[in-house]
């Protein structure tokens, strides 16, 4: 029975991650994952004792994501990534080679301060504009665009709190955000630095030395149009329909951009108080669409419209399916294979579970691969140092080592869909290419360097 039971709960978790990567017909990823759900459900496996518990794990993170999202609607709204496209063409002052380290640097703190889906969907039209703004040949643009992707996926691990699978998972090991920073962010740096700089000497002669010259004037924002439907960025913030551009009200911009940053900062001063993350997130999101309708007499039509409300259906019920893999009894056989070697040394606690996680992620994508590594180590009955320091190769396994291929992770998915429409095809070999030139070392780097940094924090 138990064998069965094995059986069915696996069938059903590669049919639904398979249509969740595959999406015919561009349905949404929460179809595949409420079907599979529900057949899982109905066979008994999960029963609803255990939806309720999964309720709770989810919830908070899902809200967290969701309330930073509608404040990623609100800046858009207001022209805020507008701006920052256009300081990028200025800042980089015709230099090809500081316009590719800018981009580096937008796509790491759009993901801090927002997630890395949601950087994604924000720089990489960005990037698309500019790249084609510049007028680059094909291999000139592939620099800006694959450290676009990378760093904004990779950039989720140093704080926790921009990725769903993260906070999801913050939550059944019990780490706290500061506990999280403080072990996880040095080393996981050291992997983004790591791979931002051989991304520079990999492209290092297809990065333009010179590039146009552009100022803060009426030409600049001229270029800054809608460009032809082929590039698919027709909608995005960059565009203003001519005649439609009206002065920025920079005092609401300043006012939104500080409100924030004080949401995030807030994460890290007042968890400790027992304040729950989704609460500030909340009030955040409530003060930016306040705002925006006292200055700008806007409601939250197009707030509700563009919410992808359906984040918190899909992680609880791609949990459900993952439970089911707890309750058949398979994540046990799993632990008794990596139990031992991990609970003995805390170095091949954090490469195994790394090197794990990068693999499960790869296969079959980094959310169901970190909540099954997760649930496996709350099961291993590990010391709090061991479980911690192996809970974070987790983390970075799947929010860096997942990168290894397209189907790790949904933002580079999302990425690869936003290049195809705009005419940019980037194919799965040519991609597995550059990267493979890149995230393993910086992979590696990351994993080492979080068991040094953790033997000097911890011990």
């Amino acid at each position: 029975m138990i064998e069965i039971q094995i059986i069915f709960t696996l069938t059903i978790f590669f049919i639904t991650v398979l249509f969740i990567v595959w999406r015919p017909l561009g349905i949404n990823e929460a179809v595949p994952s409420v079907l599979g759900a529900a057949l899982i459900f109905i066979a008994g496996i999960v029963p609803l004792i255990d939806i309720y518990e999964i309720m709770g794990i989810v919830s908070g993170a899902s809200i967290t994501i969701l309330s930073t999202i509608v404040m990623s609607i609100v800046l858009e709204s207001i022209g805020f990534f507008r701006w920052a496209a256009l300081n990028l063409l200025m800042k980089a002052n015709g230099s090809g080679v500081k316009l590719f380290w800018y981009i580096n640097i937008l796509c790491f703190s759009m993901t801090m301060f927002i997630n890395n889906d949601g950087s994604v969907l924000i720089t990489t039209p960005i990037i698309i504009q500019i790249v084609n703004i510049l007028n680059l040949k094909p291999h000139q643009k592939l620099p800006y665009l694959f450290a676009g992707v990378l760093i904004a996926t990779a950039s989720s691990a140093p704080i926790g709190v921009s990725n769903l699978a993260n906070l999801i998972a913050l939550n059944i090991v019990g780490l706290d955000l500061n506990s999280y920073v403080k072990i996880v962010f040095v080393p996981s740096m050291i992997g983004l630095v790591t791979i931002s700089l051989l991304l520079f000497l990999y492209f290092k002669k297809d990065i333009p030395r010179r590039i146009h010259t552009y100022s803060n004037d009426p030409v600049t924002f001229n270029l800054l149009k809608a460009p032809n439907d082929r590039f698919g960025v027709k909608h995005h913030p960059l565009y203003q329909p001519s005649g439609s551009r009206k002065p920025v009200d920079w005092k609401m911009f300043r006012i939104c951009i500080i409100i924030v940053i004080a949401v995030r900062v807030s994460y890290f001063t007042f968890t400790p108080l027992g304040v729950p993350i989704e609460l500030m997130a909340i009030i955040g999101a409530i003060l930016l669409i306040a705002i925006r309708m006292f200055r700008e007499k806007k409601g939250v039509g197009d707030v509700l419209k563009k919410t992808p409300w359906h984040i918190f259906i899909f992680a609880f019920s791609m949990y459900v399916i993952v439970y089911a893999l707890k309750n058949t009894g398979f994540l046990s056989f799993l632990v008794g294979i990596v139990q031992e070697p991990i609970s003995g040394n805390l170095l091949y606690a954090s490469l195994i579970m790394g090197l794990l996680t990068t693999v499960m992620s790869n296969f079959f994508n980094n959310l169901p691969a970190v909540m099954i590594g997760t649930l496996m180590l709350v099961d291993m009955d590990l010391k709090s140092q061991f479980l911690q320091v192996a809970y974070l190769a987790n983390v970075i396994g799947s929010d860096i080592g997942s990168l290894l291929t397209p189907m790790g992770t949904l933002a580079t998915l999302i990425w690869m869909f936003i290049l195809r429409k705009s005419g940019i095809p980037i194919t799965w070999g040519k991609y597995i290419r550059v990267v493979f030139m890149v995230v393993p070392i910086g992979l590696m780097l990351s994993l080492l360097s979080l068991y040094l940094w953790a033997n000097w924090i911890i011990f």
